[in-house]
């Protein structure tokens, strides 16, 4: 358990808040650690038939905590790393998956919600994946369905050069179910969990398993971590979150001549 995740029950809802708004709820390993037990323990409890997943503040994530990025790609993190974990109780629930975005969802801020069974965006809402911008590569096996979702040619300019997608754009091409003002996301979002809850939860969750696959979303996942892992000990990776650090653009020509 961490402070900066606020859980609750209420009505079957489970409502998990990552709440580090000073830090634009950027997501540490322990907030990793927290939404992964909370999300897991749903599974066994009949009285969660709903997961609602929001931020605080004015931001719904700015992502993976890049300091703690930089961190191990210095070699200097030990101890199990909670963002697979998080992941695969993501890929794995049985139990409705509800979001409620404001502001940026950066990076798993947007992969997570190709998980989520319902989406709701406030209208400032803006979604990017900029994991090759960081010298990274797409999790949460969202390289498998971004593009299932959205479209090759979609999906790749959206990991391949970062930009942001308004809400918009993203109800448009079918990552959101609703955008809303802001002042009205979280009754919105609150209001489809209610309507899910009531719902009889067996039909729910095997509708919910017959769509989505867990076994390949977990295979795709595993093949995504282990890229991802290589990648973070890459001279480009060292050098992007060396210009993040000192807030300069990254000059990947200058690597041209070295390893990868």
């Amino acid at each position: 358990m961490t402070e900066h995740i606020k859980i609750a029950n209420d009505g079957g809802i489970l409502s998990l808040t990552m709440a580090r708004p000073d830090k634009k709820n950027a997501l540490t390993n322990a907030m990793y650690g927290a939404l992964a037990d909370a999300i897991e323990a749903a599974e066994t409890d009949p009285a969660v038939r709903v997961v609602l997943i929001r931020g605080e503040g004015d931001m719904f994530t700015a992502g993976n905590d890049v300091g703690e990025f930089a961190a191990i790609a210095a070699g200097n993190v030990q101890g199990e790393r909670h963002v697979s974990r998080f992941l695969q109780s993501l890929a794995r629930s049985s139990r409705p998956l509800v979001a409620a975005v404001q502001g940026r969802a950066v990076g798993i801020g947007t992969t997570m919600l190709l998980h989520c069974d319902l989406v709701v965006l406030a209208d400032n809402a803006l979604l990017s994946t900029p994991f090759v911008s960081l010298a990274l590569v797409p999790e949460a096996a969202s390289s498998l369905l971004m593009p299932l979702r959205i479209g090759y040619a979609r999906a790749y300019e959206m990991f391949a050069l970062g930009e942001a997608v308004d809400a918009g754009s993203a109800l448009a091409w079918g990552l959101a179910n609703r955008v809303v003002p802001l002042d009205k996301l979280d009754s919105e979002a609150r209001a489809l969990a209610a309507r899910l809850a009531k719902q009889p939860a067996g039909a729910v969750s095997t509708t919910k398993r017959l769509m989505r696959n867990p076994e390949v979303l977990m295979a795709q996942i595993l093949a995504e971590s282990e890229q991802f892992a290589a990648r973070l000990k890459t001279v480009e990776a060292r050098e992007a979150f060396t210009a993040f650090a000192e807030r300069r653009p990254p000059d990947f020509l200058k690597l041209a001549k070295q390893p990868a």
